[in-house]
C-alpha cells in the first residue's frame, strides 16, 4: 500500500488539531526522550501540513520533510530516544499526535496502520540492502529476547481468527526462509525463535513475539529466516485473519507498528557513517 496523503490527513485530523510552528524552532531534539507517565512530555508523530522541516543528525543534514509527509514516527511509536533533530526550515503548520491520540485515531482509521506498516517495511528492505552491500549487518552485543504483545492478550485476540491451532516446532527446525514466498505470519506461544538476515541472528523472540508480518503486508518475499531456538509452539495467522485483526483491534495494530519500528531502528543504527 503506497503512501496516500489524504489517508494521512484524515487520520491525523480525527484525533488532533493544526498547530503553527515558526521558522527556526526546534520541534524535537536528537536523543530527546519522553516518559509517558508524564503527560506533558509525550513523544509525538507529526504530519506536516505546510512548510518544510530539516532533519539533522548531530549537525549534519540528513533530510527534508515536505508538505504532506509524516515524521517523528519511530520515537512516538516505540518510546525510544529521538534519532534526529527536527527544525522548522520555514514557517510550518503541523498536526501532532501522542501515543494515546495515535491509538484513538487507529480505532477510526485502521487502514492507516497498514499504510504505515508498508512504509516501514519498504524502509527496512532498503536498509537491509544497504547493510548487505556494505557487509555491515552485525549482531548487537546485548541482543535480548523481545515480545510485541502480552502473550495472554494475544492469544485472546487470535482465538477464533486463526485457521489452525498452535503448531509444535522442535528445537532447530526451520520455520521460514529468507526470500521465500509468504502465506502466514506467526506468534510465539511458548519457547524461543531466532530471526536471521543473511545468516546472522538479528532478533530473538519469546512468548508474545510476532514475526513474518512484513511479507503479509506487502505480499512479497520474506526478509528474514526463522528457526526454533528451543522447542516452541507457534500460532500461525493467515493474511485475511491478519487484516481483520488490524482493522478490528487497535492494540494489535499498534503492537505491530511498534515491532516494525523497533526492527527498523535496529537496522538503521547499523548503517555505516
Amino acid at each position: 500500500m503506497s503512501y496516500d496523503r489524504k489517508v494521512a490527513l484524515d487520520f491525523f485530523s480525527s484525533a488532533g488539531q493544526p498547530t503553527s510552528i515558526p521558522k527556526g524552532e526546534v520541534i524535537f531534539a536528537e536523543h530527546e526522550t519522553a516518559r509517558r507517565l508524564f503527560t506533558k512530555k509525550r513523544a509525538k508523530i507529526y504530519l506536516l501540513l505546510d512548510g518544510e522541516v530539516d532533519l539533522l543528525h548531530g549537525q549534519k543534514p540528513i533530510g527534508v520533510v515536505k508538505m504532506g509527509e509524516i515524521f517523528g514516527e519511530l520515537a512516538a511509536i516505540t518510546d525510544a530516544p529521538r534519532s534526529a533533530t527536527a527544525v522548522a526550515k520555514t514557517d510550518c503548520r503541523v498536526i501532532a499526535l501522542d501515543d494515546r491520540e495515535l491509538k484513538s485515531a487507529l480505532e477510526k482509521h485502521p487502514g492507516f496502520a497498514l499504510m504505515m506498516m508498508s512504509m516501514m517495511i519498504g524502509k527496512m528492505r532498503d536498509t537491509i540492502a544497504q547493510l548487505n552491500a556494505a557487509d555491515a549487518l552485525t549482531l548487537g552485543q546485548n541482543l535480548e529476547e523481545s515480545a510485541s504483545f502480552d502473550p495472554e492478550r494475544l492469544q485472546d485476540l487470535v482465538r477464533g481468527l486463526a485457521s489452525d491451532p498452535p503448531t509444535f516446532y522442535p528445537q532447530g527446525r526451520p520455520i521460514m526462509g529468507e526470500g521465500s514466498k509468504a502465506a502466514l505470519m506467526y506468534v510465539v506461544v511458548s519457547g524461543k525463535v531466532a530471526i536471521s538476515i543473511g545468516g546472522k541472528v538479528v532478533e530473538r523472540l519469546g512468548p508474545g513475539g510476532a514475526f513474518g508480518e512484513a511479507a503479509l503486508v506487502d505480499q512479497s518475499s520474506r526478509m528474514a529466516s526463522a528457526v526454533a531456538e528451543t522447542d516452541c509452539e507457534l500460532q500461525s495467522i493467515t493474511r485475511p485473519a491478519f487484516l481483520q485483526l488490524v482493522k478490528s483491534t487497535p492494540d494489535f495494530a499498534f503492537g505491530l507498528l511498534a515491532s516494525l519500528a523497533e526492527r527498523l531502528r535496529f537496522l538503521t543504527d547499523r548503517l555505516p557513517g
